[in-house]
């Protein structure tokens, strides 16, 4: 059974990219390669070593539901979860991120505390953990 070990962070705003990062890397023991932007994150993904992908919503250039779209066209990036951490919380939004292929919506302002617990538990509910790599 695969354990979740790698997140490719995408965030555009600096001060919160760094508390998500040190949420996860430092308070939840995950390696997180961090990005600033959708085109960033597109030439930083490696399907081999990223498991999950969190991913802001609202940002400069290319934006959340494009960087996923495009990064299903990737090798692997068909199968990588992906989670959109965003502000937009309305109900039509949410579903329109689910609908897009998004695994989850986790809204802004989120506990720094449970943020690598939470992931690891919506990767287990997935069925991510037990696939093969």
């Amino acid at each position: 059974m695969a354990d979740l070990t790698h997140i490719l962070l995408v965030e555009d705003e600096p001060d919160l990219r760094e508390l998500v990062r040190i949420s996860l890397a430092v308070v939840g023991g995950l390696e997180v390669t961090v990005c600033e932007d959708g085109a960033q994150a597109l030439a930083a993904f490696d399907a081999g070593r990223h498991d999950l992908v969190v991913l802001d919503v609202t940002m400069p250039g290319i934006d959340g539901p494009e960087t996923l779209a495009r990064l299903r066209r990737l090798p692997g990036g068909e199968r990588v979860p992906v989670v959109f951490l965003t502000a937009r919380q309305q109900p039509e939004d949410n579903l329109a991120f689910l609908a897009m292929g998004a695994l989850h919506v986790i809204g802004k302002p989120f506990d720094p505390m449970t943020l690598a617990n939470q992931l690891r538990v919506l990767w287990e509910q997935a069925g991510v953990a037990g696939e093969d790599a």
